[in-house]
């Protein structure tokens, strides 16, 4: 029985072999130029058989009739067919009447190997060799995940390099076995333990292509929910994914002093997400002349109309340039429905670029974001003139409530707000950072509820207002926020976690009859949350707080040296 396998091996190996066998293996000089010599002639050949037989038609000659010449073209013709047919066509007729024998899996694997070993590093991104590990430290981290034998043979193929990790779940086509296999091979490869980062209680297809790669687990942050928030007469339980002590309850504090004191109130004033190209010319001339042609409102219609093409929900609000020598910075602004809307102003920005190449042939689009934009970076521009939803919210919190609640008094918080977050602010020359910590709650709500966190720098631009009214018995609160960039649609909202937090706030998905309309509500209810988070934490600094509540609720008691690693 043996015996009769190895012949069949042999017989399928003998197979392949032919099937590989190429008519270019005859040719003893390069195939490339015997290629380029029978296209040639092949080539030269019809076009002189079809002028001979032009002039034979216009002659009202028979074509039957040949020369020598015709009949030597002839030869020619069907020997350099022959030939381009033979050398491109065999392989793929072969396919057809010789079914190519199957590849053992012993061949798949080394042909992986051969395919990934010049594009796979040898070591990580800036990393230094690992130390060399000896086969019992390996065993052990072996030891402490059990795992199947089909596994362990992957396993063997990640750690050797056989199988790049990257392609494990196109592989198997299960995500969850792909991450358990990628985990398993780290340890062994790295000589530490993942021990503690979970693994199960993740839909890993949902993250698949959209969120993150190559994962291995997830890390778990706990969700506090601080309200109820009263804002423009609704009541809104806020989820806050965080790690920070004191975060929560405090800004659930300022969410009580708010609702105690009748709500706090909200304004969109604006709604667009920007994205800004740079392109060059030859001359600063030709660079100005785009410019004007791109701000002159007789264009605009047909910009619009270029632009709106690559979206349903995305439409083009104005177009702001800037000159520096030779290149220009296009700011598009559109509205992106309730998407955050960076691969939808994206594709917007790309078509009317295609249109621009038309109009303006000398142009060169050195890149589609410039930082003009500008995107995940602080910058005066998106503080001047805003970026995604800008909003304003207001609160005018009762001065009982101020004594009571927030354990402070108005004018010591009017105080406060002038020399801290304007004054102090000023003097360390912050650019949209007059507030005492919009960043925290940002943050927070942007975890919990699938936002882009590295947006938080923009989207933390922040003043806040603090004024005595009503003869100085009530504090007016406001605070200005002109580039919060939110959605409810795309990344990671469509997450269970994440869409759940969004859910309970009432703005799940995008809202059919009103496009737009839940991600602006989003967008106030960070706001809001800022207010509140705001007001208590100024209250807590006032009252002298500040450090007490920290030591209590922020330390951990904890005994670090008896703690496993």
């Amino acid at each position: 029985m043996e015996g009769r396998l190895r012949q069949s091996k042999s017989k399928a190996a003998a197979a392949a072999a032919a099937a590989d066998e190429k008519a270019s293996d005859a040719v003893s000089v390069p195939v490339y130029l015997t290629n380029a010599f029978f296209f040639t002639v092949f080539f030269s050949v019809v076009y002189f058989l079809l002028l001979r037989w032009r002039e034979k038609i216009r002659n009202s000659t028979p074509l039957h009739v040949v020369s020598l010449s015709d009949i030597g073209a002839i030869v020619t013709f069907v020997a350099s067919f022959i030939y381009l047919v033979g050398f491109f066509g065999i392989g793929f007729v072969q396919s057809i009447i010789i079914p190519r024998a199957p590849i053992d899996e012993d061949d798949e694997e080394e042909f992986d190997r051969l395919m990934v070993k010049e594009d796979s590093p040898k070591l990580p991104c800036a990393a230094a060799a690992p130390a060399p590990k000896s086969d019992d430290d390996i065993l052990k981290i072996a030891k402490k995940t059990e795992v199947s034998a089909d596994d362990e043979e992957i396993i063997k193929s990640v750690v050797e390099g056989k199988i790049p990790s990257y392609a494990l779940e196109s592989k198997l086509g299960d995500c969850h076995r792909a991450a358990a296999i990628r985990r398993e091979a780290l340890q062994r490869i790295t000589g530490k333990s993942l021990e503690g980062l979970p693994l199960e209680g993740l839909d890993y297809e949902s993250i698949l292509g959209q969120c993150c790669e190559m994962p291995v687990g997830y890390v778990q942050i706990p969700v506090g929910i601080a309200g109820p928030l009263l804002l423009d007469d609704c009541e809104y339980s806020v989820p806050m994914a965080t790690t920070e002590g004191c975060l929560v309850a405090s800004t659930n504090r300022g969410c009580k002093a708010i609702y105690a004191s009748g709500g706090a109130t909200s304004s969109l004033y604006r709604d667009a997400m920007t994205r800004a190209p740079v392109v060059r010319f030859c001359s600063s001339k030709r660079a100005a002349q785009l410019k004007l042609f791109l701000e002159d409102p007789l264009n605009f219609e047909t910009l619009s109309l270029v632009f709106n093409s690559s979206s349903r929900f995305g439409r083009l609000q104005s177009i702001k340039c800037a000159v520096a020598g030779k290149n220009l910075y296009i700011r598009f602004s559109c509205s992106t429905g309730d998407a955050m809307g960076m691969n939808m102003v994206s594709k917007g920005v790309q078509n009317t670029l295609d249109f621009l190449t038309n109009q303006f042939p000398d142009m060169d689009v050195m890149g589609i974001s410039g930082n003009y934009c500008s995107d995940k970076k602080p910058a005066a521009v998106n503080w001047i003139e805003g970026r995604g939803k800008s909003v304003v919210c207001e609160a005018v919190i009762q001065g009982d409530i101020v004594n009571k609640v927030l354990k402070t008094d108005v004018a010591s918080l009017v105080e406060l707000n002038m020399l801290k977050n304007l004054t102090g602010s000023a003097v360390a020359g912050a650019l949209g950072g007059f507030n005492a910590h919009a960043s925290n709650i940002v943050s927070a709500i942007y975890i919990a509820t699938g936002q882009d966190p590295a947006q938080n720098i923009e989207s933390s631009h922040c003043i806040t207002m603090m004024e005595a009214v009503n003869d100085g018995k009530d504090l007016h609160v406001s605070v200005t926020m002109p580039c919060i960039e939110v959605g409810t649609v795309g990344g990671g909202t469509q997450l269970a976690s994440q869409s759940a937090c969004l859910n309970l706030l009432g703005v799940k998905g995008a809202n059919k009859e009103a496009p737009g309309s839940n991600a602006r509500l989003l967008a106030t209810i960070v706001a809001g949350s800022v207010l509140a988070g705001e007001l208590s934490l100024m209250s807590a600094i006032t009252a002298g707080q500040l450090v007490k509540s920290h030591m209590k609720y922020n330390r951990s008691n904890k005994d670090v040296v008896n703690i496993k690693s």
